[in-house]
């Protein structure tokens, strides 16, 4: 979250993780030779028909010049925000070999290959100023049906051209329905959780679990954990495989009771009302919105975070908090008046958390000396001021991970893994009423379904997805993910294409990752399961001064409806319906209150506060 105006963080963020992956080299497969069953499979790759069979940007088009062969050529323009990526999915075979290659110009110009069921590829040139042929090959898994032939370009960076694409190896048979898949087998239960495996079904492209018979969630991989699960109850699981033919029948039941324990089921989520508004207060600070009284914060806000908490150094884990100085900000409160203030507020019913971090607290626990003076400094700060909890926004360098450390399930990086004892010591502390909720980034999140880390051969931005051990750890604990849809560059969604921010796409597409869950760096063996709904808000600026990717209230209601109703979708396909989405989160109720309301009010009108 910023004090000042919005930043290029997320841009830099890229162009870091751009630089790293140039530096790493491409990941290029040697192309083996075709065989005799072998056909051209990508449709119009000379752009002879224009964008026909493409997915392609605005602005995209077919040029007669320059070209490699024929009439036409793909020219696109890469923006600050967009790379201009233009794709298609092509039918293939399961364990088959297929050679890519296409002739390009221009700049950074990439070609690759998604969905292979193996390993990803993608090959580039730095430097085209005449054509260039680039080259990959890959082999398909041994359930893969289709794959998606991609091309584009970098942010920033002048047009590119492309001609002449080619996707060579044996056509796919038509797809057909995948049969059922086997019984499920359930992993070691929580009070709250049960995980669950299967073998894979040939053919299969995704599966469905159904809890009691009612769906649960979708996934892509074999394993999954339910969540959100009453202690010392009896649960019925199913699961079904699906592909672009259809959906199986499903197996035979498996049958789970869940242990008796306490937990809050969800971090506390049980104090808030079905459809919560949470706002970030400048308590510490002013800025150009002007200092707030918490006891003049209206009563729209559910969750009140206290912005910052910040460390006395990036590694010392002590964490301290102060009202703003009177020189900075001349109407501030008084200790006492801003402590009844908070009084007032839970006494309506109100949460009021402590937000460590935000733009300028970077927190690195790094030794189990930090750890700890994390965990005591940030009581004392709750027990001082009577808080309900914690809220972790935790920005920049604070979360990164070690090369090697490549599977979200059980990280070994020092900063994640003391971060997430320090979480489960509070809560085990102050008890299943704790209030936990996290505002994390994009970049830390939504992009660990491409990246995750450095990469297993090095040199990727290790921030990249960082958050999701954090918040997988502590799924059973937390009460709300708010993650920051802004100050963001274009993000893949699970339909394989990039959205960008500022309309109710992106929300969509971002939001739909959360809740249906996704493999990380497109490995199907390591899927981050979804989070329940009422676990998931909506994080937005509350103006146009509040951050990049300001989005207006008539774009904030479509979002609501397509995640709630699947109505005003557009063009994405959600992969479910989501009535018991818990809300939004904005930065600021002090910028939505220099922005008269229009935020809260918005959120009002449509829940009908």
């Amino acid at each position: 979250m910023e004090r000042t105006g919005p930043p290029a963080r997320f841009t830099r963020l890229l162009s870091l993780l751009s630089a790293a992956l140039l530096g790493a080299g491409a990941l290029v497969a040697v192309a083996p030779a075709a065989g005799a069953a072998d056909a051209e499979l990508a449709a119009n790759g000379g752009f002879e028909a224009g964008l026909t069979g493409w997915n392609c940007p605005a602005g995209a088009t077919a040029v007669t010049t320059p070209v490699h062969t024929g009439t036409s050529a793909l020219k696109a323009t890469p923006t600050a925000g967009d790379h201009a990526r233009c794709a298609q999915t092509v039918t293939v075979r399961p364990n088959s070999a297929y050679t890519l290659s296409a002739w390009v110009r221009g700049s950074y110009v990439y070609l690759g290959a998604s969905g292979t069921g193996t390993t990803d590829v993608s090959t580039w040139t730095a430097s085209a100023g005449d054509w260039q042929k680039l080259t990959t090959a890959f082999t398909t898994g041994a359930s893969t049906t289709s794959v998606t032939v991609y091309t584009h370009g970098w942010y920033g960076m002048p047009a590119y051209y492309v001609d002449d694409l080619s996707l060579v190896g044996p056509g796919g048979a038509p797809v057909t329905v995948p049969a059922a898949p086997a019984a499920p087998t359930a992993g070691t239960a929580t009070a709250t959780s049960v995980p669950l495996s299967w073998p894979a079904v040939p053919g299969a492209t995704g599966y469905t679990v159904y809890r009691g018979g009612a769906k649960a969630l979708s996934v892509t991989g074999t394993s999954a954990t339910v969540t959100g699960l009453t202690a010392s109850t009896a649960y019925s699981f199913q699961v079904s495989a699906t592909n672009s033919a259809g959906e199986s029948p499903r197996s035979a039941a498996t049958t789970v009771t869940t242990p008796a324990g306490g937990g809050g089921g969800g971090g506390g989520g049980a104090g808030l009302p079905a459809h919560a508004l949470v706002g970030y207060l400048h308590s510490s600070f002013a800025n150009g919105s002007g200092y707030t009284r918490m006891a003049d914060v209206p009563d729209s806000w559910d969750v009140i975070n206290l912005a910052f908490g910040e460390p006395t150094s990036v590694t010392s884990g002590d964490i301290r908090f102060s009202l703003c100085p009177v020189a900075e900000c001349p109407n501030v409160e008084s200790e006492a008046q801003f402590k009844a203030a908070i009084a007032a507020k839970q006494a309506a019913g109100k949460k009021v958390l402590i937000s460590i971090g935000g733009q300028n607290g970077q927190v690195q626990l790094a030794t189990t000396a930090a750890r700890d003076a994390f965990v005591t400094s940030v009581s004392k700060i709750i027990d001082t001021y009577g808080l309900d909890g914690l809220d972790i926004d935790f920005e920049g360098h604070s979360l990164s991970l070690n090369t090697g450390d490549t599977d979200f399930r059980s990280p070994t990086t020092p900063v994640i893994v003391n971060l997430i004892s320090a979480v489960k010591s509070l809560k085990a502390k102050y008890g299943p009423d704790f209030v936990l909720t996290m505002a994390p980034e994009t970049f830390f999140v939504q992009l660990g379904y491409q990246y995750y880390g450095s990469g297993p051969w090095g040199g990727q931005d290790p921030r990249a997805g960082a958050y999701l051990p954090v918040i997988h750890a502590l799924r059973d604990d937390l009460t709300l993910l708010h993650v920051q849809d802004y100050n963001s560059g274009s993000i893949m969604g699970l339909d394989n294409q990039y959205h960008s921010m500022g309309g109710a796409d992106f929300h969509i597409a971002m939001t739909d990752m959360l809740l249906t869950g996704f493999p990380v760096a497109g490995d199907a063996t390591k899927v981050f399961p979804a989070l329940r709904p009422e676990q998931v808000a909506i994080g937005l600026p509350a103006s146009t001064q509040a951050g990049n990717g300001h989005t207006s209230p008539a774009e904030v209601t479509k979002a609501l409806n397509c995640l709630t109703k699947k109505t005003d979708c557009g063009t994405y396909q959600t992969h479910g319906t989501w009535p018991a989405l818990r809300g939004l989160m904005t930065w600021s109720i002090n910028w939505d209150r220099f922005n008269g309301y229009a935020f809260a009010q918005n959120f009002d009108a449509y829940f009908g506060s």
